[in-house]
């Protein structure tokens, strides 16, 4: 009795059910109670912090948002200026070098003593040699040994022979994707918290939520189709420009007032889903051309993945289980629309970490 009443304290005050709401709001029959209708835009906004049937909603995105939001700043903090991402490996793995600090793009190299496992993995592993040439040109003055002498000559000619410098390869089409994900979350979480005040607003506010969803999807194929395809300029283009016109295609057409109708929720989720899978075409293709890398195969897993939670997310949506099952007891926790949020959430997480590989894969690789 007593955990009933600290229930009914945290939910919001004046809650109707399904019955009683405008038609505009009636969307899915199955969730029966603790509807907002027609609140005033303060009364809605502070909504968020209690209890009823859009709360889970709010929530599994706007905090997906700032999850997003500090993955943006972490990626933007780490980009690098030269790639020499797997010198410091190399001169750890040579015998005696495990206690030498990595700092700036090379550790010091005085005093090394295994210069031929060193020389081996620079030959196979470095990137980028400008980093590792200066070093050497600071210390051919610091010894007398002439084994050592010659080591860093052959060291020397080897990074200096033709010079190259590894620039990171173009960050674009993964802030895209990391800016589409923050819209389509943060469109969603508005629209779920004010939908509620009147039928214009949840007007304008549904068409902006379909417009993140398509977003999401387009941005998505972004880092993808462009590092995939970086050295066929042809069919990143040919590939990109597909999904944009598919995308805005989708966007456009949402405008219409019939497309938020309860009756189309079939129709949305297999738009949404066709535009998802039709990244198949650039996957398969990428496998053609890539399939002997370890870089394209570990994407494809990622994108395999993130191709379930998507998926399995619009299946629930359209479907509306489990409160099909038991209409009723899903109104405040677990209904097909919180766990299609939290399964969008984990699809994008999913295609970040795939962004991640293509990003190094072609800051080490180039074209």
């Amino acid at each position: 009795m007593k955990g009933n009443k600290i229930s009914m304290k945290v939910k919001c005050d004046g809650l109707v059910d399904y019955n009683s709401l405008p038609a505009y709001l009636k969307d899915n029959e199955f969730i029966l109670n603790y509807y907002r209708a027609e609140w005033p835009v303060k009364k809605a906004i502070l909504s968020m912090f209690c209890i009823h049937n859009e709360t889970l909603n709010i929530w599994t995105h706007l905090i997906g948002f700032f999850i997003f939001a500090c993955l943006t700043i972490y990626t933007t903090a780490k980009a690098p200026n030269v790639i020499d991402f797997h010198l410091p490996d190399i001169f750890r793995s040579a015998t005696g070098l495990h206690q030498i600090q990595t700092r700036n793009c090379t550790p010091p190299l005085p005093n090394m003593t295994d210069f031929d496992s060193l020389k081996d993995g620079l030959m196979t592993s470095l990137p980028s040699k400008y980093c590792v040439r200066k070093e050497l040109a600071n210390i051919t003055n610091q010894t007398e040994d002439s084994a050592l002498h010659s080591q860093i000559y052959t060291m020397t000619n080897m990074v200096t022979s033709p010079l190259t410098v590894q620039k990171p390869i173009t960050r674009w089409p993964f802030y895209a994707f990391l800016g589409g994900a923050m819209f389509c979350l943060l469109a969603s979480t508005t629209c779920h918290l004010l939908a509620c005040h009147s039928e214009c607003l949840r007007y304008v506010l549904l068409r902006i939520d379909y417009a993140g969803i398509a977003t999401l999807i387009a941005t998505s194929f972004y880092p993808a189709v462009y590092y995939s395809f970086l050295c066929y300029p042809v069919f990143c283009q040919l590939y990109l420009g597909f999904i944009t016109a598919f995308s805005i295609s989708t966007i456009l057409f949402s405008l219409l007032p019939a497309f938020q109708k309860p009756h189309l929720r079939f129709f949305r989720a297999s738009l949404f889903f066709v535009m998802g899978i039709s990244g198949v075409v650039p996957i398969i293709h990428k496998m053609v051309l890539y399939g002997n890398h370890k870089e394209a195969m570990e994407t494809t897993l990622y994108e395999a993945k993130m191709g379930f939670f998507y998926g399995i997310g619009a299946f629930l949506y359209a479907s509306r289980v489990p409160e099909r099952w038991r209409p009723g007891k899903f109104d405040i926790v677990c209904s097909s629309h919180q766990l299609f949020h939290v399964l969008v959430v984990a699809g994008a997480y999913t295609h970040y970490n795939a962004g991640l590989v293509y990003l190094k894969w072609r800051d080490m690789e180039g074209c």
